[in-house]
């Protein structure tokens, strides 16, 4: 099992920045990607960002590349998303989430693992 627990959502500005972070515990070595995920109520979850764990490849949502950039420490068991240029429009709940399989990457129904979710609130 992994356990993954978001951080640092808020309200900011559009034109700010934030980075997100993901604490995850557990059996990690199983994870072969991890991603970012972001879900408006009443509308369907979508991919934001991913990055393969051994790698460090990356695939980001055409709404956010060249504004946002996931990076991990595999050290720390950590993975991150700073997000420049924001926009209101990139307000949501924002997700971290695991996946096992080497297949489907920006897929979040083939991630197995997810966090609680983070705020982030970009006002005009």
């Amino acid at each position: 099992q992994v356990q993954l627990v978001e951080s640092g959502g808020g309200l900011v500005q559009a034109g700010g920045s934030l980075r997100l972070s993901c604490a995850a515990s557990g059996r990690t070595g199983s994870v072969y990607f991890m991603g970012w995920f972001r879900q408006v109520p009443g509308k369907e979850r979508e991919f934001v960002a991913a990055i393969t764990w051994n790698s460090g490849s990356t695939s980001y949502a055409d709404s956010v590349k060249g504004r946002f950039t996931i990076s991990r420490d595999n050290a720390k068991d950590m993975v991150y998303l700073q997000m420049d240029s924001l926009k209101p429009e990139d307000t949501a709940v924002y997700y971290c989430a695991g996946n096992r399989n080497p297949f489907a990457m920006r897929v979040g129904g083939r991630y197995d693992y997810w966090g609680q979710g983070t705020q982030v609130t970009v006002s005009s």
